[in-house]
């Protein structure tokens, strides 16, 4: 199923309340898990490792920001992610509200809703550094796969500059 399909079969399923039989985890233990995937996201950003974000992102993947939908490869988002990775340094990469975490009737769905204030080093390419700093608020889609959760959709914005923490 294309991508696009899919973040609007999630809004139809979530906006009807839709479910389906034979889901096999609670919900509880569903979100519990997207939080988690969440939690790793944060943990790479400070580690300055694309890898275990990568890891459960999907092939057939959708990005909305910046006034644009966007369907980049899996290779083109580990290359952007990685290069940018190593070379940020956050000094402070962290949630500033608690995240918002739910899950389709049918457990197959989910999305994790967050803000986070960031603030660091980038060295650019010519030797120079200059300071990151941003809050960000995104909306995570995710969809389980024989039990396994991917990351299939984005959308994000950042708040102006003189906002940030």
């Amino acid at each position: 199923m294309h991508a696009s399909v899919r973040a609007a079969a999630v809004i139809v399923l979530l906006a009807t309340g839709g479910a389906a039989p034979g889901a096999t985890l609670s919900r509880d233990a569903a979100a519990s898990q997207l939080l988690a995937l969440h939690q790793e996201v944060i943990a790479a950003h400070l580690a300055g490792d694309a890898a275990p974000i990568v890891a459960r992102e999907s092939q057939d993947y959708v990005e909305a920001g910046r006034g644009e939908i966007t369907f980049p490869t899996l290779e083109a988002r580990d290359a952007r992610l990685s290069s940018y990775l190593k070379s940020t340094r956050f000094e402070k990469y962290q949630d500033l509200v608690e995240p918002v975490v739910q899950v389709s009737p049918d457990g197959q769905l989910g999305w994790v809703i967050a803000q986070v204030g960031a603030h660091g080093v980038r060295e650019r390419g010519d030797g120079t550094s200059e300071r990151v700093e941003f809050v960000c608020a995104w909306i995570e889609l995710y969809e389980n796969r024989d039990g396994r959760w991917f990351r299939v959709g984005n959308l994000s914005t950042f708040a102006p500059p003189d906002s940030t923490n």
